[in-house]
């Protein structure tokens, strides 16, 4: 090797030693990237590849030396940056979360001290108010207080705090409340509202506030009860009735709520809508009236015909009476009521024992009552069997049940065939369809001692040949007074009286009844009575008057 290139050679490696040293000192300074490693070491590294080309196997090795140098200062520079780069995004993050909490620490304590936001105290808002702020706002409240009670018919009264001395009284409700605030959790409150009741402590006259609520207008007025939503009968079936408001102050209730409102500092008390009024049990939209009206309509499905001189019909105008309601809606059936309507029915259609007219074939006009004869209705079968019919909602046509019956229905309840007997004339007619099948002079009942022939409406009860009719028991003898036989026995009375043959009779008619008359019977010439006996049978009626 010359000594001109051995000089360049020792040049050039005394260039790549000062460059190394630089690049030691740059990593073991700042921290660089690997874009950081400056230019010159590139620039040194392709010149030293010049050089290396002209120098020995030492140079060689030289310059593998320097170069792994170089690599592991690339390398090194690569893995700090890296390292400072993945701590950066934690250590802001941390920074921010650790504000935020002081943040969300110092508005939690600040609401220790006051309302949280959209809180509400007895319908005021007060968010971020203190409990002093509060506590003034009711102060002045109390100061300049007036309650305006709204009455019907567009009547109202007012009450003011300093007619009752109303002033506020200390207490630490309010602080109470501030206290039971969930202060941490303040951020919910911006998203939810809260509104909170607190029950104002005041103190007033009780005496003078009394006097005040004796002189409002709706105290003084007429008191007029409210009618309750009801069922009522429109003529087919049971409807609910509108319930109806009175006037009748319930003074229990518009007391408390007066005060109620003077606590709550409440400036207007409307006395319907507070119900101070004493309100009706139901209303219209009462499910227990339309339920009511629902089971009442049941028993109007009844309809009962009964075929009397005309048409008697129970159905639902006669019905709806007897169905009732009580104050809770309990329905029920009075059965009392029908027993009594039964009752007016039976007065109506019985015709047993009452007051009958009647006229003869000649013409003569008599009255007749009492006897055996006649329609007697069983009130008490009948009543019975009208409920069940009604409670099982039946339609039917039926005669009543009777204890006894007549031919007809009407004035002349015998109807068209019967016997008729004069006393007054001592004439007889058996009547037949109407017409005059048979008649006969007759001597009655010896007028003296008892034994006249009773008046009214009888029935022939049976008919007998060759019978012995027999008097009372004489109690010397104990034989009875008489015992006289006859053909013909055709007796209308369980105490003896009939009618029957009187072949010892000499006459009949006129007045020979009065010093020859019978024990009570209606004797007939022997020939008239067979024919009487021929025609009848028993239950023929048998009319018996003067």
């Amino acid at each position: 090797m010359s000594r001109k290139r051995r000089h360049q050679s020792e040049k050039h490696q005394e260039n790549i030693n000062i460059t190394d040293e630089n690049a030691f000192e740059d990593i073991s300074g700042e921290e660089q990237t690997e874009e950081e490693v400056p230019d010159e070491y590139e620039e040194a590294e392709d010149e030293q590849d010049d050089t290396v080309k002209n120098t020995g196997d030492e140079d060689i090795r030289s310059r593998k030396k320097v170069k792994r140098r170089r690599r592991g200062a690339r390398k090194g520079v690569k893995k700090q940056a890296k390292k400072s780069m993945g701590k950066k995004p934690w250590i802001i993050a941390g920074s921010i979360i650790g504000a935020l909490v002081v943040i969300y620490l110092g508005i939690a304590a600040f609401f220790m001290s006051h309302f949280l936001v959209n809180t509400s105290i007895n319908g005021k808002d007060f968010s971020g108010k203190t409990v002093a702020d509060v506590e003034a706002y009711l102060k002045e409240q109390v100061a300049d207080y007036e309650l305006t009670i709204l009455e019907q018919n567009n009547v109202s009264d007012v009450i003011t705090g300093s007619e009752i001395s109303l002033a506020y009284k200390e207490n630490s409700r309010v602080q109470d409340a501030l206290e039971n605030q969930r202060q941490l959790l303040w951020l919910i409150s911006l998203f939810s509202e809260s509104d909170t009741d607190i029950t104002i402590e005041v103190e007033y006259d009780d005496a003078a506030l009394e006097e005040n609520i004796q002189n409002l207008q709706a105290v003084t007025a007429e008191q007029v009860d409210p009618v309750a939503a009801h069922p009522e009968y429109d003529g087919n079936s049971f409807v609910v009735a509108e319930e109806q408001y009175g006037t009748t102050v319930d003074m229990e209730t518009l007391t408390a709520k007066i005060k109620e409102h003077i606590t709550e500092f409440d400036t207007t008390l409307d006395m319907m809508d507070e119900e101070c009024y004493v309100m009706p049990a139901y209303t219209s939209d009462s499910p227990e009236v339309q339920a009511a009206c629902d089971e009442m309509n049941e028993y109007l499905k009844a309809s009962i015909t009964y075929p009397m001189d005309e048409d008697v019909v129970v159905d639902k105008d006669l019905i709806s009476k007897w169905v009732t309601y009580d104050d809770d809606m309990k329905v029920a059936f009075n059965e009392d009521a029908v027993r009594e309507w039964m009752r007016e029915f039976g007065k109506k259609y019985d015709t047993l024992g009452t007051t009958r007219t009647i006229t003869t074939p000649t013409g003569k006009t008599a009255e007749v009552s009492g006897g055996t004869y006649g329609w007697s209705v069983d009130e008490e079968t009948e009543t019975k069997n009208l409920i069940n019919s009604i409670k099982n909602g039946e339609v039917a046509e039926r005669a009543p049940a009777y204890k006894q019956t007549a031919a007809s229905h009407g004035a002349q309840d015998w109807g068209s065939t019967y016997i008729e007997v004069d006393i007054a004339a001592q004439h007889m007619w058996y009547i037949v369809d109407g017409a005059v099948g048979m008649e006969s002079d007759v001597v009655t009942g010896l007028p003296a001692d008892g034994r006249d022939t009773p008046t009214g409406v009888y029935s022939i009860l049976y008919t007998e040949r060759d019978s012995t009719l027999k008097g009372e028991t004489d109690p010397e003898t104990g034989k009875p007074s008489y015992e006289t036989p006859v053909a013909f026995w055709m007796p209308f009375t369980w105490q003896g009286h009939g009618f029957h043959d009187a072949t010892w009779q000499s006459s009949f008619g006129g007045s020979r009844y009065q010093t020859n008359g019978s024990h009570g019977c209606v004797n007939m010439p022997y020939d008239k009575a067979e024919q009487l006996f021929n025609m009848i049978s028993a239950g023929t009626p048998v009319i018996v008057h003067n």
